[in-house]
C-alpha cells in the first residue's frame, strides 16, 4: 500500500489508473464512494445508488481530512481503496452509533470528474472595481469555467442548475471593451452561452425563453445553423409553424445534410398536417348545424 502521509495514517491501493493531472486542491469533484468498518465487511456510508453524484468542493463539502488527502492523489477515472487511521477520519470520539471511537475506516473511491474552480473562487472574492481591472484573458477563463460547470449539470439533467451557471457566466461577460479584438472575444464567449441557454430552456419547456436566447445568438452570428435550429425548435413547440419553417429552412440551407435539422422539418410537416386536419374538423362541426 502507498503511504500518502508518511505516518501510515492514509494508505492507498490503486484499483484502476486514471488519466490527466491529479485533482487540484481547489477542485469540485464528482465521486462514487463507499465507506466500511472492519475488514471491508460493514458498510456505513455510500452514494452508490445515486445516478448523478453531486459535485463536492474540496475544503468545504468533504469533511474527512484523510479522504481529501486521498482524492488529491487521484486522477479522472481512477479508482482506489483507502485505509484511514482514526486521526485522519472520525477521531477519538468516532461517530456513534455507526462508527465506534478510535476506528480505522476503509473507503472505496472512484473519481468520475472534477472541475478546477480556483480562478472562479478568486474572481468572486474581488470587488466590482477589482474585477473590471482584471485582464480580459482571466475574465474569459472564469466565464469558461462557469460554462463548464453548466455543461456538467446539463449532462446530469440538472437543467435548472445548468441554467443558473450559464447565466452566471453571462454576468461575468457584461463588461464592454473599446478594442474590437477584445469585444470579438467577449462576443464569442457570449454566443456559446446563448446557444447553451437556448437548449437548456427547451429542456425546461420554456420555449419563449429558448427563442429569446436563440435570437440573441443570431444577432451575433446570422448564419449560425445551431441558433437557427434552436429557434425553429422553440417556435415549433409554441405551434408557430410558419416561423418554425422559416428558421429550420434557413438552417437546412447552411447544413443540408444535418440529420437533426431534417428530422425537425419532417416533424414540423407532420404537426402542421395534424393541425390543419384538426382545424378542418372544427370548421365542419361549426357549420354542420347550419347545413342541417
Amino acid at each position: 500500500l502507498q503511504d500518502l502521509t508518511g505516518d501510515g495514517g492514509v494508505r492507498k491501493e490503486q484499483l484502476r489508473r486514471g488519466t490527466g493531472q491529479p485533482v487540484p486542491p481547489s477542485a469540485s469533484v464528482a465521486v462514487m464512494y463507499s465507506g466500511y468498518l472492519g475488514n471491508w465487511n460493514k458498510l456505513f456510508c455510500s452514494n452508490g445508488n445515486s445516478k448523478y453524484p453531486r459535485l463536492m468542493k474540496l475544503g468545504k463539502d468533504i469533511t474527512l481530512w484523510g479522504l481529501e488527502i486521498g482524492l488529491l492523489s487521484m486522477t479522472k477515472g481512477e479508482a482506489a481503496l483507502f485505509i484511514l487511521a482514526p486521526e485522519y477520519a472520525y477521531g477519538q470520539r468516532g461517530c456513534p452509533p455507526s462508527i465506534p471511537p478510535n476506528t480505522t475506516v476503509l473507503f472505496k473511491v472512484e473519481v468520475l470528474d472534477f472541475i478546477n474552480s480556483e480562478e472562479c473562487d478568486m474572481f468572486f472574492e474581488l470587488t466590482c472595481e477589482q474585477r473590471d481591472r482584471l485582464p480580459l484573458e482571466k475574465v474569459l477563463k472564469v466565464a469558461a469555467t462557469e460554462r463548464e460547470f453548466g455543461n456538467y449539470f446539463f449532462y446530469k439533467q440538472c437543467f435548472k442548475i445548468a441554467k443558473d451557471r450559464y447565466k452566471r457566466a453571462l454576468s461575468i461577460l457584461g463588461r464592454r471593451s473599446s478594442s474590437k479584438t477584445e469585444q470579438s472575444q467577449i462576443n464569442a464567449s457570449k454566443l456559446l452561452l446563448f446557444l447553451n441557454l437556448s437548449l437548456t430552456y427547451l429542456k425546461l419547456e420554456c420555449a419563449d425563453r429558448a427563442l429569446k436566447y436563440g435570437e440573441l445568438a443570431l444577432e451575433m452570428d446570422q448564419g449560425n445553423a445551431k441558433a437557427l435550429f434552436r429557434c425553429g425548435q422553440a417556435c415549433l413547440y409554441m405551434r408557430e409553424y410558419s416561423k418554425s419553417r422559416d428558421f429550420l429552412a434557413r438552417a437546412q440551407c447552411i447544413q443540408p445534410f444535418n440529420r437533426d435539422i431534417n428530422n425537425e422539418l419532417k416533424k414540423l410537416a407532420r404537426y402542421y398536417k395534424e393541425y390543419m386536419e384538426m382545424e378542418k374538423g372544427m370548421c365542419c362541426q361549426m357549420f354542420d348545424p347550419l347545413n342541417s
